[in-house]
């Protein structure tokens, strides 16, 4: 269980001990059926143990789930970024981690709607929550990683401040009951993408990306 859910863990654990000891009581092996609802909405809320890799080069998934999108673009100021999505099911663990060592620079809520995750234009216009992250070397910084609320998923928890330090793989906080979570990179062409569109990822374990410095000249 996350710590980032431990009212919703005692509730839903309450209310379906006590909703399966009474169907049980009434009906026998029905209690099956309310016992199983509450296995799998205490499952929204696990937090499973992660073997981080050292990779001071790379970017690890800062979510569980299945990239949605990888490209090459433009930050709100005009500099060149690579751009990482991933979107979170019911099913995934959502428990965020951090992609690399560093310090929180930054943390930024914004207010918004709750678009269905899957629509293009919930990376714009839902609830979000970012980290601007100060990298160490030989990583480029400083990153950004965005929490993304959803339809269902409506309440984002973070859990860092400014000047707060980060391991790789550390957990930061959660997106309750899925959505995405967006990783931006500045990039100067020394990144290499090491997933690709519709692949799982796991938080905290794999790499989405390693670095090396391009050649100057």
């Amino acid at each position: 269980m996350t710590a980032y859910a431990v009212r919703e863990w005692s509730l839903v654990f309450l209310i379906g001990a006590v909703v399966t000891l009474a169907v049980g009581w009434q009906y026998g092996w029905w209690a099956l059926v309310p016992l199983l609802v509450t296995l799998g909405l205490l499952s929204f809320y696990r937090d499973p143990p992660r073997t981080v890799p050292k990779r001071p080069d790379a970017v690890l998934a800062p979510a569980d789930g299945r990239i949605v999108r990888l490209e090459s673009g433009r930050s709100e100021r005009g500099e060149p970024v690579l751009v990482i999505t991933i979107f979170l099911s019911v099913l995934d663990v959502h428990v965020n981690r951090s992609p690399c060592a560093g310090r929180v620079l930054e943390v930024t809520h914004k207010p918004g709607k709750f678009i269905n995750a899957l629509r293009s234009e919930a990376d714009v216009r839902n609830e979000s929550n970012t980290l601007l992250i100060e990298t160490k070397p030989p990583l480029p910084g400083p990153i950004r990683v965005r929490q993304i609320a959803g339809r269902l998923a409506r309440r984002i928890v973070c859990g860092v401040q400014p000047g707060d330090p980060l391991d790789a793989g550390e957990r930061y906080g959660m997106i309750k009951l899925g959505s995405r979570t967006e990783l931006t990179l500045p990039d100067d062409g020394g990144w290499t993408p090491c997933v690709r569109l519709g692949q799982h990822v796991r938080g905290g374990v794999s790499v989405l990306a390693t670095y090396s410095a391009p050649a100057s000249g």
